[in-house]
C-alpha cells in the first residue's frame, strides 16, 4: 500500500484517534461567545472487527516482513479479533508506510494513552527495531481527573522512534528551579546576576600553552593544567569573569553565571506544558486539539528549519501551524472536509496564507464532477467542503449521513460574521448548503430563518441550477444596507457550485473571517506546505 508516494519526511508526528471507543463532536461558539447547540461530529474514534480489517491483516502477515506479521499474528492470538485489536491492526499498517517515508534523519512520535502504548511499543520495535527507540515521553495533559478505584489518568504517552541511527537531535532546555539557583549559585554580583564557582584547571599536566604559569600561579606544580591557554584567561580577567580568591597563593575560579548557561536538559516527563482548557486563547473547538507548545517543542527538537514536517492524521492543524511557525515545510494529512476547511481558516488568521498562492490542497472536488462524486458519497463532507469555499464556519447537520452523523442546524450550515459600523456590533451572514433537488421553497424558507434570526445575510449554496422561481424568490428579499460601507448587498444570494469553483464569492461588507489568533506570522513566500484528504 503506497499512500504517499515518492516524497519523503525528515519528521513525522503521528497522533491519531486513540481507541477510547468515543465519537468526538465539534463545539463552535457564536459570535457573544455562547456554545451553539449544534455540534459536529468530527470522527468515531471507535475501531471495529470487520471484513476490511482482516484484509489489512492478511496483508500485515503475509504481505510485510516477517517481524511485523509476526507481532500482529501474536497480538491477535492474545487479545482477540475485537476493538482493540482492530485499532492496532489500522495503526500498523500506516507505521509501516510512515517508516518507509521516513529521511535517514528523520524521527517519528506517536501520541496515544496507556491502554494501548504498550501494544504500539511492540509494533514500533518489530517496524523500526529496538534500537531505534529513543524516548517514551510522558505529558501531563491535566491537572487531575477522577476515577473509581484507581489513580486518575492524567497522562498521555509520546512514543519516539528514529529511522536510523544518523536522526536529527536539537537539545532543548528548561529554566532552572529556583531551589537549584538557591543552592547552586550562591554569589551574587552588584548588578543581580547570580554565579557559581567553577573549575579553571583541569587534571594531568600539559606541556603547551596550558601548562604556562601564569600571574605567577604554576598549575603544573599541583598535577593540572588550564583549562583555557593564558592568553583566554586574561580575556575572562578583563571581562570580569574570574574570582580571585582572598588567600594569597590560591587558585582562582571561573565566575560562572546563571543567565549564560543554557538551562536543564529536557527529561522525559513534561509537567511544563497546560493542557487546553475550555477558554484557552488557542482553543477552535476540534475534539483533541493539542498545544501549541508541544508541537513547537517536539518539532525543534528533532528537525532544523527547512526541514518536512509531515502529519497524517492533522485534525485541526496544530502540527501544520506549529512547523509553518518555526520556519518547517510541512504536509498535513486528514479523512474529513471539515478538517481541511479549519486548516485553511487557521493558516489564513494565523499566518496571511492563501490556498494555491502559498500552498496546495489536494484531494478536495476541482470540478462539478467530482463535487458530484463528493456529494453522492457523503453529503456532510460535501458540505463542509462547500462552506470552505466561501469560508463559512460549519454549524452542523439536518440530518443524516450516510456515516452516520447527526446533528440539528435549523436551516442553517454555516455562518459568516462581519462589522461593518462603529461600536464593533458583529453582523451574520447565515448559509444554507444543499446538495439534491432544490426548488424555491427552500430559498424561501432561507428568508424566513434570516428575517426570523436578524440576519445581515443569506447564501444558498446549491450543486444543481436554480430554477427561475428560485431566483425570483431570492430576488424579492430586497437587499441589506451596509451603513459602514454605504452600500447595498442582495439579502438572499444563491451561488451555486460550479459558480463558486469558477471564483464566485459571497457579496458582503469586506471582512475577514474571525477565529482565535495565534499571531501574524507571513510566511517565507512560495508553497510552504501541502492538505490532503
Amino acid at each position: 500500500m503506497n499512500i504517499f508516494g515518492r516524497r519523503q519526511s525528515t519528521w513525522c508526528i503521528f497522533d491519531p484517534p486513540f481507541n477510547s471507543n468515543r465519537s468526538y463532536n465539534v463545539l463552535f461558539r457564536d459570535e457573544r461567545g455562547h456554545e451553539s447547540q449544534a455540534q459536529i461530529a468530527a470522527f468515531d474514534d471507535t475501531w471495529h472487527w470487520n471484513e476490511d480489517t482482516e484484509r489489512v491483516y492478511n496483508e500485515l502477515v503475509t504481505d510485510i516482513n516477517g517481524q511485523v506479521g509476526s507481532i500482529i499474528g501474536a497480538l491477535r492470538q492474545a487479545i482477540g479479533t475485537n476493538q482493540m485489536m482492530a485499532y492496532l491492526v489500522m495503526m500498523a499498517v500506516r507505521l509501516v508506510e510512515l517508516h518507509r517515508v521516513l529521511k535517514p534523519t528523520g524521527s517519528l512520535y506517536l501520541h496515544c494513552d496507556p491502554t494501548a502504548s504498550h501494544y504500539l511499543k511492540a509494533i514500533l520495535d518489530a517496524i523500526f527495531g529496538p534500537e531505534h527507540f529513543l524516548s517514551e515521553v510522558i505529558w501531563k495533559r491535566t491537572s487531575a481527573h477522577s476515577s473509581a478505584k484507581k489513580y486518575g489518568p492524567v497522562h498521555d504517552v509520546i512514543l519516539v522512534y528514529s529511522k536510523t541511527n544518523e536522526f536529527t537531535w536539537v537539545p532543548q532546555y528548561q529554566p532552572y528551579d529556583q531551589s537549584y539557583l538557591d543552592e547552586f549559585y550562591t554569589h551574587v554580583d552588584p548588578d543581580g546576576r547570580r554565579w557559581r564557582r567553577s573549575d579553571l584547571t583541569g587534571a594531568g599536566t600539559r606541556n603547551g600553552e596550558t601548562g604556562l604559569v601564569w600571574r605567577g600561579i604554576d598549575v603544573t606544580s599541583k598535577g593540572r593544567h588550564w583549562s583555557v591557554p593564558p592568553t583566554e584567561l586574561d580575556k575572562l580577567d578583563a571581562a570580569g569573569q574570574i574570582h580571585w580568591p582572598a588567600k594569597p597563593g590560591g587558585v582562582p575560579m571561573f565566575k560562572r553565571y546563571a543567565d549564560e548557561q543554557p538551562g536543564v536538559p529536557l527529561q522525559d516527563v513534561w509537567t511544563d506544558i497546560p493542557p487546553m482548557h475550555n477558554l484557552s486563547a488557542e482553543r477552535l473547538g476540534y475534539p483533541t486539539q493539542k498545544p501549541l507548545a508541544l508541537l513547537e517543542r517536539i518539532i525543534a527538537a528533532s528537525s532544523n528549519a527547512g526541514d518536512v514536517v509531515l502529519d497524517p492524521f492533522c485534525g485541526c492543524g496544530t502540527a501544520v501551524a506549529a512547523a509553518h511557525k518555526l520556519g518547517r515545510r510541512w504536509i498535513g494529512i486528514d479523512i474529513t472536509h471539515l478538517s481541511i476547511a479549519l486548516q485553511k481558516y487557521r493558516l489564513k488568521d494565523a499566518f496571511d496564507l492563501d490556498e494555491r498562492k502559498d500552498y496546495a490542497v489536494i484531494g478536495e472536488p476541482k470540478d462539478l464532477g467530482s463535487a458530484q462524486q463528493l456529494a453522492h458519497d457523503d453529503r456532510y463532507q460535501f458540505q463542509w467542503w462547500a462552506l470552505s469555499l466561501i469560508k463559512a464556519r460549519p454549524l452542523g447537520g439536518d440530518g443524516e449521513s450516510k456515516s452516520g452523523k447527526k446533528g440539528s442546524d435549523k436551516g442553517v450550515d454555516g455562518l459568516i460574521n462581519f462589522i461593518d459600523e462603529a461600536g464593533g456590533k458583529p453582523k451574520r451572514v447565515l448559509v444554507q448548503v444543499k446538495s439534491g433537488h432544490v426548488k424555491s421553497g427552500d430559498v424561501r424558507d432561507l428568508r424566513g430563518t434570516v428575517e426570523r434570526e436578524g440576519a445581515a445575510i443569506g447564501v444558498f449554496i446549491t450543486l444543481e441550477k436554480p430554477s427561475r422561481d428560485m431566483m425570483t424568490e431570492a430576488a424579492g428579499a430586497g437587499l441589506y444596507h451596509s451603513p459602514g460601507w454605504d452600500k447595498d448587498y442582495p439579502r438572499i444570494q444563491i451561488l451555486t457550485i460550479e459558480d463558486l469553483l469558477g471564483g464566485a464569492d459571497v457579496k458582503r461588507p469586506p471582512a475577514e473571517i474571525t477565529f482565535k489568533k495565534a499571531g501574524k506570522e507571513k510566511g517565507q513566500g512560495g508553497e510552504q506546505g501541502r492538505l490532503e484528504l
